[in-house]
């Protein structure tokens, strides 16, 4: 007898991938082989071996995938300072190519034809898997569920998993689309999916308190950095995934780090959805005040407008291209002087700079004084001021008396 075909599912154990293993069986002839990057689940990850073979894949990995994670897809990011439209610190874009890569290792390790996905048609993570894949193994055929099957929603996958004796982590009544991370917990669905309505936060954070209910008193946190690297946290010096783990904590009873924002996905809707990155925010402040004092002007201006494109590169799946390999070069030049010590004041939700210092700092007490100093001649203003205004000036005189509003 021949030996059936092998299909690698990406598998969490939320509803969507609950319910393919058993759909997969029904439809293709193929043996389900279940992968679960764990990314930073936390308990999410506990039974789902047991779970998954007894819904009926044939075995499943468990892949820790943290400190891969950590190193080689936030740390770039975190580098770049890259923020999606202003608010999203890529939580779920940049974990996403972290673990398709390895779905594509265990699938050539173990023969598979195929890599299955249970990410939405509506949604951003179908095209972050697939052209990952695409990028690493073309040859690799893709299933993704919710383009072809005749299940219509959230409560529709409920209803199949329960008529198949299936458990699953959410009910009707709590059915929020919710994806965890080291990094972060988004949030989407239900009330969200009216941007007038106000999270329950009391009710739907996990990572962190809400910001009124955070201590009454400030609490202080010092970061280092080498090379734009976060290497200690209050002095000590940790590796990166306890560093990201003790920052979460840090930021989470001081209730930092929530972000509400209306999206612009890459499939061309609008979604709203509500992000809890505590350790992340801190990182990022941390990160760009040591940016303004260490970078120059037209560096640091320049490396803003990248900052955007790294941003749109990862939200829209591009991270093994060309392109987002050669922004990484120009990001990690820039990034040879960012080494020091920053110190920022938490309060209620709130992140303030408190202190700063490097041994690279551009900064210079001797010239930006306001008191008498001897290196800086007030006089020398004047002429800049008259070449700097010069075209403005030679405007106005060929210009005469016109009246500049008509």
């Amino acid at each position: 007898m021949d030996k059936k075909e092998k299909v690698i599912l990406a598998y969490s154990g939320g509803l969507d991938t609950s319910i393919i293993i058993p759909w997969l069986k029904e439809n293709y002839d193929y043996e389900v082989i279940a992968v679960c990057g764990d990314v930073g689940q936390g308990k999410e990850t506990d039974g789902l071996e047991e779970k998954a073979i007894r819904t009926g894949a044939s075995k499943c990995y468990i892949e820790d995938l943290r400190e891969d994670y950590v190193e080689n897809y936030i740390y770039p990011t975190l580098k770049a300072h890259a923020v999606y439209e202003g608010k999203y610190l890529l939580g779920t874009s940049h974990a996403r190519p972290c673990i398709a890569k390895r779905l594509v290792e265990i699938a050539k390790a173990e023969g598979a034809v195929a890599i299955c996905h249970g990410a939405t048609g509506k949604g951003n993570d179908q095209v972050r898997f697939e052209l990952t894949i695409k990028a690493l193994a073309p040859e690799l055929k893709i299933i993704a569920p919710w383009r072809i099957w005749d299940i219509k929603s959230r409560e529709e996958e409920i209803d199949y998993a329960m008529a198949r004796g299936i458990d699953v982590p959410v009910t009707k009544e709590d059915n929020y689309s919710m994806d965890r991370n080291i990094w972060h917990l988004s949030h989407e669905g239900m009330d969200l999916e009216d941007p007038w309505n106000e999270p329950k936060y009391d009710s739907l954070l996990k990572l962190m308190v809400p910001p009124e209910k955070a201590p009454d008193t400030p609490e202080y946190v010092t970061v280092d950095f080498e090379k734009g690297i976060p290497t200690k946290v209050n002095g000590k010096e940790l590796k990166p995934v306890e560093l990201v783990t003790t920052l979460n904590e840090i930021a989470g009873r001081n209730g930092v780090g929530i972000d509400d924002l209306v999206e612009n996905r890459l499939v061309g809707m609008k979604s709203r959805g509500v992000y809890e990155t505590p350790g992340g925010t801190i990182l990022y402040a941390a990160h760009k005040e040591l940016e303004y004092l260490c970078l120059d002007k037209m560096t640091m201006h320049y490396k803003e407008q990248i900052a955007i494109k790294y941003a749109e590169l990862v939200y829209d799946g591009n991270w093994f291209t060309p392109l987002r390999k050669a922004l990484d070069a120009f990001v990690d030049e820039t990034q040879k002087t960012v080494t020091g010590t920053v110190k920022l004041k938490l309060y209620k939700g709130n992140v303030m700079p408190a202190g700063a210092k490097s041994p690279y700092s551009l900064y210079s007490e001797d010239f930006a004084t306001f008191s008498e100093d001897e290196v800086y001649n007030h006089k020398d203003a004047e002429g800049f001021i008259n070449l700097y205004g010069l075209p403005l000036k030679v405007r106005a005189m060929l210009l005469g008396n016109t009246d500049l509003d008509k």
